[in-house]
């Protein structure tokens, strides 16, 4: 299992290595620093079971995001599901990751979908995410 716990920011997996993200940056920029949010990298059958608990829609998704209060949220990610979906947004699998850490974490800001969450997203990408 890895385990990080760094600045009101805590971050989950049971198999396998953490992603390289920049996680803090994003958490602090977006939600500030005394935000305490939770990332939990999640299998498949995981997403799929709080998506139908929580959304009442019966398929994995590859990114929930729950506001626990005004500044507390988890962020539930399976990447088995981003890997699937990243080739759907003609991104790689490394930018579509930094995608979904922004998007999520515009989520627990307030932000529903939109042109406005679209930009938002474009622009924070654009600051974090350097590869191709």
């Amino acid at each position: 299992m890895a385990i990080i716990e760094k600045n009101n920011l805590t971050i989950i997996r049971k198999n396998g290595l953490i992603p390289d993200i920049p996680f803090l940056a994003i958490k602090e920029k977006i939600l500030g620093k005394n935000y305490s949010l939770t990332i939990i990298f999640c299998t498949p059958e995981e997403s799929k079971l709080r998506n139908k608990t929580y959304r009442d829609k019966d398929y994995p998704t590859n990114i929930l995001s729950f506001p626990l209060d005004k500044n507390e949220g988890e962020i539930y990610i399976s990447l088995a599901t981003a890997r699937k979906d990243a080739k759907n947004f003609d991104m790689s699998y490394q930018k579509f990751l930094h995608l979904l850490i922004i998007h999520g974490v515009l989520h627990l800001k307030g932000h529903e979908h939109s042109s406005t969450m679209e930009k938002l997203e474009d622009k924070h990408l654009q600051e974090f995410y350097c590869g191709k």
